[in-house]
This record gives structure tokens, C-alpha cells and sequence, in this order.
């Protein structure tokens, strides 16, 4: 830049100003006097004085050396997803250009450019969703003077989802415009969720909100999933508030997602679908234990579900049947009226969960109550059966209706001897008995103590996860229907909690036992996960099988910009289970797949704000541009506005230009000082004022 020059006259006067006020005070009054006493040369005195006090005054002449300072021009470039529908990444970049060539034309301007997204955003970061374009616009001008900006131009399509309710302190001023891309009246279909419930109780009921929007639509087919399953169809009028109802099928990610179909006009399908997730909890689970002839271990059982806060027990103890002839009066038969028929009947599909722990068989729970309980099970339902020396008799409970939902068949012996249980080879596959605590390694006993007990019989249904003395069948486990079924052929689990010979992990085998009746995803022995963290998907596949399928991961999207599709291999990491981590750098939902099962994981935001309203505008960014005195264009009408430079204050924009302001700033380079009143000079004039005054007195 050329250097310029400007004058001008500074004073450093050799006394204070206000000294100097007083001096000059003083010789007015003094002049005065003199006029009013008309003495001659009056006017010469005050010359004399005029000339002390401009020295004293010190006046010189300044010349400075200036040189220009560049203002800046700022143009912030929006490049987040939303700006890849239709041509808009092309209009932008074709204005990108043409300001840079305009701006490069202007003297004394310095171009500085920042970008939207500056590098790409990890996965699972705190970072707030949607297009956050003036806080990129205000990290850039951190080190900008607003004294030095000109102005700043936004190349976007107007979707910015971080505007200020008042002006950036940043701008100082300076104007700020918005060249929008994109297509004015744009169309698009859209699902939007209002409210979304966080948690609930499984197998409760709660309710959603949502509504879909499309201009050119009055309805629209929305598909509603949970967990991947399809739980409902429904067609929606377009612009209204709809409720869905949504019952909490399992405990912990209950992963929903609606989908609404392509619409007649749409610019993209990424926001035809809204994701959610309800976290699932369970309520306090309702447990009927009916103990038979009372034994060491009963208590265990009670007192084991009685320390569990989530549990609601019921127990009844049975001390004897009716058929039972020892003489006993019937008023001392019982405390009360055995509740069957309420038990049984009325409120059975109430329970979680029933168990019978050495009940035999007889006339006081009839065949019609026991076949209630297996359909019961059958309906989804729950039982867990404990077993004594008589499940070996003829007063078995396998000689009832519940014998047709026992895996277990007895052969009608009892094995009475020492043995330590062993997981089966399939029981360490299974969940249930995976890595329990004190197993050891496996073809070792384990470090946990005897039973001396258990039942023969032939497991003819379901897995056999536990053994006994001469590998019998221990613990059994079975589907029935939509329920599910536990055996244990033994009345010594107690021991274990007495610390018998050691003792086990009782506890922690009835606990994993009840849940799994109880259906809890992790303890499911075919099973299918992933789960997601920052950039990583980890998937995990359970199986009782000594292979693992091939898993089909679905990238999020639909083709051909979406719905990538790849192949992952599993490694075993134990018994039973196989493992794979994937790197992914995209936000949504994946769906996995190893053609028996499915599930789903969602990335980062899976339905994230950029999507929600893809339609380009200007009115976002209006409020912020007219109060800069700024101007917005759409690229569309005016590709390649006219620049002009424009003074402070002034309006800065129209409708197919926009305006710079000039600063007009500089630094100084050198000075230049020449004293006015040089020494010589001021004697030589405060001389000839006296000598006037004298000679003029002396006439």
C-alpha cells in the first residue's frame, strides 16, 4: 500500500494549561486597564504578552507518515450435510469464487475464509446437533479488531440452528449478509417428534407424539417399529398432533423408530424418519412361592426373595393334604382359608413368576388349578420347580397337568451321595451358568461345595445346564409356548448358602435362574446385540450353537446415498459368544442382521437436528442481517451480486448488491516536527513589541 501524508499543528506547552489560562488572565486585565487609562501603547503590551504566552505554548508543526490498514472481509462457508441436496454445495461454492475475485479487486481489503464443519466432529461428542454457523463465524473473527471488519458474507442455505437473539458483539458494527442457496417455496415431507418419553415399566403402556408435515399432502403412511419389529401401520392426516401409544416390551434401550413414506415432492428421506429411545424398567415383580413339607432350605428360598427390594413375594407353606389322616382337629388345620381359586384362577396371570419348592401332589391344588398353571405358562408365563425325594413317587408333580410342560421325566430313583454340580458343556454357552463365580476352569471340579442329593431323570426337552452325581440332569431349562420353564432336580441348593463344604453361588444361580424366566435380555441364550460408543459399534452375538453366522451390518440412509451394506465376521471370545467392533463415522441408525436375528444400534444423534427441516430460507437469518443493516439474496435470482463500499452507519445492502464498510485505518509510520516559534524569533518579536510600546509612550 502507498504511504501518505497528513499535517497538522500539536502544542506542548512548557507550562500547564491552566497556568498559562492565568497568565493570559492577567495580561488582558492589565491591557484593559492600560486602555481604559489611555495610555499609548496599550496594544503593543497585549502583543508582547500574546507573543510570551505562544511560546510558552510550544506550538509545532506535525507531519505524520501513514500507512493504510487492509480491512477484512469475512466469508463464512456452511458445508454441513444439508447443503449436499440438489445443486446447493455448486451454487455455493460458484459464490464462494466470485467473492474472492470481487473482494480481490478491492483496494485495501484483506479476504479471510471459515468453513462449516472446520473438521470433522467425533461421534459420541457433547457437541450441540444442527448447522452451528455463527458460532463459526464468531471463532474466526476472534482475532479480528472490529474496527478493521468490513463485513461478512454467509454462504448458506439458511437452515442455522445457533442464531443470537441480539447482534454478535464480534461484528463492532459491521454489516453482515446472507447469500442463501438452494430454491425459494421448497417442498418436503417431514416427521417431526414433539414428545418423546424417556423411561418406562415394561410391559406399561406410554405415549408418544409426533406429526408429520408435507405441503403437498393430506395424509401420510407412518410405519411405527420397536427393536426393530414392526408393531404398527397407521395412516396420519398431514399438520396434526398424533398419539402413540406404546407399550415397553423389555427392560433397559427400547429403541422406537417411525418412518412416514417419500411424499410427491422430496429434497431428502433422511428426515422421513424420527428416532427415540425409552428406557425400560421394571416394576416390582409379583412372585408366588408354594413351599410343600418344610425342610432346611426352605427358608433359603423366602429369605432369597424376600432380600431382593423388586421382588413382591407370596408364600404359602403347605404342612399337610388333606388326605392326610394323623387325627388333627380341623380347626387347627390352618391359620386360613387356602386362597385357590383366587390364586389360581381369578389372579394367576398377576404373577411373574410361580414356584414350587418340595410341593407333592394331592387333593388340595386340583388337576383343573394345575392345568390353569400350565396354561398359564404356555401364555408367556413363569415357573420355577424345586424338587424332594416324592417328585420320584407317585405324588409327583409330573403325574399332574404340569407334567406336560416339565423337560424332566423322573425314572423313579433317588441318588444319595457326594458330588460337586458341573456345568454341562452346553451350560457354559448358556447365560444363566456362564462364568458362575467359583466354576474354575473347565474338565476341573469346581471350587464350590457338594450337594448329596438329586433326582434321576431323562431331560427330554430343553438344556440340561447343570449335572449331578453320574452326570443326571441338575438344573433344566425350557421355552414352553411364549413361557418358559426351570427344573431343579435337587432340595440342596441351601447348602450352598449355608457354606456347606464351601458353599456356591447360590444366590447368584437363583437370581440369573428367575430372570431368565422372567425373560431379561441379557440372560437370553440366543441372542443378538450392539451397542454403540462414540464411533464404535461392538456386536456381540450369544448362541448355544459352537458357530457363529455372519452378521449384515445396514449403514443408515436408503440408496443410493444410504443403506451401504457389509459383512462382519465374529470372533469367539468364550464359550458360547462372538464378538466384533466396527468403526463408523456416520450418525444413525445401523441395523444388524445374521438372518435369524436382528437388532439395531443408534450412532451419535440418530435423529439429528440438520435433517429436521432441510427447506432453504432466509427468515432464520433476517432478524440478524436487517439489524446489521445487512441484506439477504438468494443465489438463485442473483448469482454474482454487485460489491460496493460504503461509509459507517450507512445502508449496507439491496437486493442484488452488497455493501463493505470502509474503515479507513492506519498506522503511523514516522513524524516529522517543526517548532513554530523558534527561540530567535519569539525574542526578536517580544523586542520589537516592547520597543513599540515604548516608543509609543514616549511620544
Amino acid at each position: 500500500m502507498n504511504m501518505s501524508s497528513a499535517v497538522s499543528v500539536a502544542f506542548d506547552p512548557l507550562l500547564s494549561w491552566t497556568i498559562l489560562a492565568v497568565l493570559g488572565g492577567i495580561g488582558l486585565l492589565l491591557v484593559l486597564a492600560g486602555l481604559r487609562a489611555g495610555a499609548r501603547g496599550t496594544l503593543w503590551r497585549l502583543g508582547a504578552v500574546a507573543v510570551v504566552l505562544a511560546a510558552l505554548s510550544n506550538p509545532s508543526l506535525v507531519e505524520e507518515k501513514r500507512k493504510p490498514i487492509a480491512d477484512v472481509a469475512l466469508i463464512v462457508v456452511d458445508d454441513s450435510d444439508s447443503m449436499s441436496i440438489g445443486d446447493r454445495r455448486q451454487q455455493v461454492q460458484a459464490a464462494r469464487e466470485m467473492l474472492k475475485r470481487k473482494f480481490g479487486q478491492e483496494q485495501g481489503l484483506e479476504v479471510r475464509e471459515a468453513v462449516l464443519p472446520p473438521s470433522r466432529i467425533q461421534l459420541g461428542s457433547e457437541r450441540p446437533g444442527g448447522t452451528r454457523l455463527i458460532e463459526t463465524m464468531r471463532s474466526a473473527l476472534v482475532d479480528v479488531p472490529p474496527e478493521r471488519l468490513a463485513g461478512v458474507v454467509l454462504l448458506t442455505d439458511g437452515q442455522v440452528h445457533d442464531v443470537t437473539p441480539t447482534l454478535p458483539p464480534e461484528l463492532g458494527g459491521a454489516p453482515m449478509h446472507a447469500l442463501i442457496a438452494g430454491k425459494k417455496g421448497e417442498r418436503d415431507r417431514l416427521i417431526t417428534v414433539e414428545q418423546a418419553p424417556r423411561f418406562g415399566v415394561v410391559g406399561h403402556q406410554v405415549t408418544a407424539k409426533f406429526r408429520v408435515d408435507d405441503p403437498a399432502s393430506s395424509t401420510a403412511p407412518v410405519t411405527v417399529t420397536v427393536g426393530g419389529e414392526v408393531v404398527r401401520h397407521m395412516e396420519v392426516p398431514v399438520g396434526k398432533l398424533i398419539e402413540l401409544p406404546i407399550t415397553v416390551a423389555n427392560p433397559g434401550e427400547n429403541i422406537v423408530e417411525m418412518e412416514t413414506a417419500p411424499g410427491p415432492s422430496e429434497l431428502t428421506l433422511d428426515n422421513n424418519r424420527a428416532i427415540f429411545t425409552i428406557n425400560g424398567v421394571r416394576d416390582r415383580l409379583r412372585v408366588l412361592l408354594v413351599s410343600g413339607e418344610p425342610y432346611q432350605g426352605e427358608r433359603a428360598w423366602r429369605n432369597l426373595l424376600k432380600s431382593d427390594p423388586a421382588v413382591d413375594l407370596v408364600h404359602f407353606t403347605i404342612l399337610r393334604t388333606p388326605q392326610k389322616d394323623d387325627f388333627t382337629p380341623v380347626r387347627e388345620l390352618s391359620l386360613i382359608v387356602f386362597p385357590m381359586k383366587e390364586l389360581f384362577e381369578q389372579k394367576l396371570k398377576e404373577f411373574d413368576l410361580i414356584i414350587f419348592d418340595r410341593y407333592e401332589s394331592g387333593g388340595l391344588i386340583t388337576r383343573d388349578y394345575f392345568r390353569n398353571i400350565a396354561d398359564y405358562v404356555k401364555d408367556g408365563g413363569a415357573l420355577l420347580v424345586s424338587v424332594g425325594p416324592v417328585f420320584a413317587t407317585q405324588r409327583s408333580l409330573f403325574r399332574t397337568p404340569l407334567g406336560a410342560i416339565l423337560p424332566s421325566t423322573p425314572t423313579g430313583d433317588v441318588l444319595e451321595q457326594g458330588f460337586k454340580p458341573k456345568v454341562t458343556d452346553i451350560g457354559r454357552r448358556h447365560p444363566v451358568t456362564a462364568d458362575l463365580p467359583q466354576e474354575g476352569p473347565p474338565g476341573k471340579d469346581p471350587q464350590w461345595g457338594r450337594w448329596f442329593r438329586v433326582v434321576t431323570s431323562h431331560a427330554e426337552k430343553g438344556h440340561a445346564i447343570l449335572s449331578g452325581a453320574d452326570d443326571q440332569p441338575l438344573v433344566v431349562l425350557d421355552r414352553v409356548g411364549k413361557g418358559r420353564v426351570a427344573e431343579v432336580m435337587s432340595d440342596q441348593l441351601w447348602i450352598w448358602n449355608r457354606g456347606i463344604d464351601g458353599g456356591g453361588p447360590q444366590p447368584e444361580l437363583v437370581r440369573r435362574t428367575a430372570h431368565w424366566l422372567m425373560k431379561e435380555p441379557d440372560l437370553e441364550e440366543e441372542a443378538l446385540r450392539a451397542k454403540a460408543t462414540g464411533g464404535h459399534i461392538e456386536i456381540t452375538r450369544r448362541t448355544l450353537a459352537t458357530s457363529f453366522p455372519d452378521v449384515t451390518m445396514t449403514a443408515p440412509g436408503t440408496p443410493p446415498n444410504g443403506g451401504e451394506q457389509r459383512k462382519l465376521k465374529l470372533t469367539e471370545v468364550e464359550p458360547g459368544l462372538g464378538r466384533a467392533v466396527v468403526d463408523v463415522d456416520k450418525p444413525g441408525l445401523y441395523r444388524f442382521d445374521d438372518g435369524t436375528l436382528h437388532t439395531v444400534a443408534a450412532v451419535g444423534n440418530p435423529d439429528p437436528l440438520e435433517f429436521s427441516d432441510v427447506r432453504a430460507t432466509d427468515e432464520k437469518l433476517k432478524p440478524l442481517v436487517e439489524a446489521s443493516n445487512g441484506t439477504s439474496i438468494w443465489l438463485s435470482e442473483h448469482p454474482s451480486p454487485e460489491i460496493r463500499s460504503v461509509r459507517p452507519g450507512r445502508a449496507a445492502g439491496g437486493s442484488d448488491w452488497i455493501g463493505l464498510r470502509r474503515n479507513e485505518g492506519y498506522t503511523v509510520a514516522g513524524i516529522n516536527q517543526t517548532p513554530l516559534l523558534p527561540g530567535i524569533l519569539v525574542a526578536v518579536a517580544f523586542l520589537m513589541a516592547l520597543g513599540s510600546a515604548w516608543w509609543r509612550e514616549g511620544r
